[in-house]
């Protein structure tokens, strides 16, 4: 085989021997099994020659992009001959209608479903929301195909560490922002815990290997611990008669530094690092259900639960079909460990997802699997002409946390966590929405922001000439929401750029500002349009206002601070040399008058010393993020090629640089005073701001101060843990 070595070729024969095994038991005849080596021939002939960045030949990845499909996701046929086949009409000479004639129309329609392709709206849009909207476009036609985009994104991170960081960076986001949460909507638990895992590897190295180490340190107490909690669980649940398996795991590294993150404790403080799983099989005398709330009165026989942590997914399926009941209970030695009840068939449709799913419909009491799908389908053809816009209504489609509530009738409905009143209105209809003024949430008359909450009874109170108004899209949370109001807003839309000028020249008028090319420079990245007539149609529409005009005309003034830093960077700009250094100013002008401007991001302030990533936003500005900045996280999902992933501090000279710096301790006489010693004595830092609060014998605060780089923070925080009383201090990350 030409450009391939023996070795290569014995490596290939490998491989496809070791799929060939795996598809034995969804092979029922010897046609398909003949079906699989010829698509396999054919794709082994399309990529001859063709390496990865790793080195190893290209087949080797659709060949393991089938193995996830058969293995891990549990789809047939048709679908492993579609993985192996998926690149092979986006990079070789095979044509689709070669695929077809080949391999007939079914997988010929699922190929062109995994075929990357551009153009699909304007040249503005971002590619990768243009390719996002695309493949879930698939959900309409073959779902399959989404579980094959799945295992395909699951191999290559699984796979990426030969990619370079900008690379990886762009790749995590991508996945951890859109592929995770669908692998988790399609019911696959595994590998959307995988996806996040490996997200969570590449975007914070850091962090996950804090993580990770601290895992490692404490595996063996952790298996004592696991064995010591499951001992009598196992005794009590054999002595009542249960046919039953119980097995213990420690949670994912991405759910702990989510929770870490989310509750800002350190890892030493989750309570809950323990997951008990019991999978029994049911008697066909008692219901499942029963049987699971048995078992779980079984449990708390032997260990108290914790009342604010019982999940009754049971009764209530989440959206994606999964079933299960969920209880957080007191163990041995004061660990706090959570317990999973699943009956097998809730058990294989948790683990296999959508391909489960289907196995079982005709036996399941409900199908939450169904009604979510019917909605997803629905949201992808919601009319726009923004593939980002798209983008982000999908993803909010994709909730991770699911509340019931009932209509007046007591029909339950699922909702996500933090919708309120009005999204409950659009859920029901549009029109109930867009006249929507109130709402009766039980029984008692609330507004239509309300935040409503599981269990809640909820009437919506309309009237004829109510309707939306721009306010309502920051009470929303669903996507049907959303776009409904933002449907209406544009009903008028002839009209608004005509308006939007009016507006935007009487505001400017009272500056005693005359707009110009460079006023649109700075004001167009602000209120994220890439022209001057989107900006003016969305003021004329009121989806973006003028509050804060004057704050972003002020932006360059602000900060002076900070005098002057540097960044290095490798040839991010076609022209330039390979290596460039730039002395950038607190303004944002640079050494270079050729070079692009410079600004550091708001949303989270990074200072020298952080790791930095720099994005280029539509007005050809690099805004300095972070790597840990959730804005950096969205914006490389939407736009990862205008990351610049090499950039660096080089060299800096600033007087100082605001910082904020929480801490929470036991109040004592003094406390203050020995803070104010340490920060403004021994470290000879400028405090700007303090807050404090002191009950029941705690403090807590929040101090703003000047400090010149990361070492010169973290030096003053560790210096600050070491007072009496100091019971926590970090910086905050905004």
């Amino acid at each position: 085989m030409a450009g391939f070595t023996p070795e290569d070729d014995l490596l290939i024969e490998a491989h496809f021997n070791d799929l060939l095994k795996s598809c034995q038991k969804i092979c029922q005849k010897e046609e398909e099994m003949e079906f699989i080596k010829k698509a396999f021939f054919l794709a082994n002939e399309a990529h001859r020659g063709v390496r990865r960045r790793s080195g190893e030949p290209y087949i080797l990845h659709p060949i393991a992009v089938a193995k996830i499909v058969v293995e891990e996701v549990g789809l047939g046929v048709k679908s492993v001959v579609s993985a192996l086949l998926h690149d092979v009409v986006e990079d070789t000479s095979y044509t689709l209608e070669d695929i077809e004639n080949l391999f007939g129309p079914k997988v010929a329609r699922m190929v062109d479903g995994l075929t990357k392709m551009a153009g699909v709206f304007n040249e503005h849009a971002s590619k990768q929301a243009e390719y996002f909207r695309k493949v879930l476009l698939t959900l309409s036609d073959d779902i399959r195909v989404i579980l094959i985009k799945i295992a395909d994104r699951l191999h290559n991170m699984r796979t990426m560490k030969s990619m370079p960081p900008h690379k990886q960076l762009k790749i995590s986001s991508e996945t951890i922002y859109l592929f995770a949460p669908l692998a988790y909507r399609l019911g696959l638990f595994a590998i959307k815990s995988e996806l996040e895992d490996l997200s969570l590897k590449y975007s914070y190295p850091e962090q996950y290997a804090e993580i990770e180490r601290k895992l490692d340190e404490t595996e063996s107490e952790r298996a004592m611990f696991i064995e010591k909690f499951c001992a009598p669980i196992r005794n009590k649940l054999t002595e009542a008669g249960i046919d039953f398996k119980i097995s213990g795991r420690v949670k994912s590294v991405f759910s702990i530094w989510s929770k870490m993150r989310q509750k800002n404790v350190k890892f030493e403080d989750i309570y809950d690092l323990f997951a008990v799983r019991i999978v029994f099989n049911p008697t066909d005398i008692v219901p499942e259900k029963s049987q699971c709330w048995h078992i779980y009165s079984l449990i708390t026989d032997i260990y108290r639960p914790k009342p604010d942590r019982i999940r009754d997914w049971v009764n209530f399926p989440k959206a994606n079909g999964y079933e299960a009941l969920h209880a957080t209970v007191m163990g041995p030695d004061g660990v706090w460990a959570e317990v999973q009840i699943r009956s097998q068939r809730m058990d294989d449709i948790a683990e296999r997802g959508f391909a489960e799913h289907w196995r079982y419909k005709q036996q399941s009491g409900g199908d939450e699997f169904d009604k979510w799908l019917k909605g997803v389908r629905s949201a992808l053809h919601s009319p726009t002409e923004d593939a980002v816009d798209f983008m982000d209504n999908v993803k909010m489609t994709l909730y991770t946390t699911e509340i019931v509530v009932f209509t007046p009738n007591g029909e339950p409905r699922t909702m996500p966590l933090d919708a309120t009143a009005l999204d409950f209105a659009y859920d029901i209809h549009t029109n109930i929405g867009n006249k929507a003024i109130g709402a009766k949430i039980n029984h008692r008359i609330e507004s239509i922001y309300t935040p409503i909450k599981s269990g809640d009874q909820i009437q919506i109170i309309t009237s004829e000439g109510a309707h939306p108004t721009i306010e309502w899209l920051d009470h929303v949370r669903t996507a049907k929401a959303k776009q409904a109001i933002i449907n209406y807003l544009k009903r008028s839309r002839h009209n608004n750029i005509e308006r939007g000028i009016s507006i935007f020249e009487k505001r400017m008028h009272e500056f005693g500002i005359t707009p110009s090319a460079r006023l649109f420079r700075k004001l167009l990245p602000a209120y994220d349009c890439s022209n001057k007539d989107e900006f003016y149609s969305k003021l004329g529409s009121e989806l973006i206002n003028l509050n804060d005009v004057d704050v972003i005309l002020r932006q360059n003034s602000k900060n002076k601070i900070l005098k002057f830093w540097t960044f290095e960077f490798g040839n991010p700009f076609k022209g330039k040399e390979k290596d460039k250094t730039l002395v950038v100013k607190s303004n944002g002008d640079v050494s270079d008058a050729d070079a692009p401007k410079f600004m550091i991001g708001e949303c989270c302030n990074p200072i020298p010393g952080d790791s930095i990533t720099g994005y280029r936003n539509a007005a050809g500005i690099i805004v300095v993020h972070k790597n840990d900045c959730e804005e950096l996280t969205r914006l490389a999902a939407q736009h990862g090629d205008k990351l610049i992933g090499d950039i660096k501090w080089s060299s800096y000279k600033a007087e100082s640089y605001l910082a904020e710096v929480e801490f929470r301790g036991i109040d004592r006489m003094g406390i203050l005073r020995d803070l104010a010693q340490v920060i403004t004595v021994e470290f000879n830092i400028n405090i700007r701001e303090l807050k404090i609060q002191s009950h029941d014998g705690i403090f807590e605060g929040i101090i703003s101060v000047y400090v010149t780089d990361t070492e010169n923070l973290n030096e003053m925080i560790s210096r600050l843990e070491g007072i009496k009383g100091i019971e926590k201090v970090q910086r905050i990350n905004k």
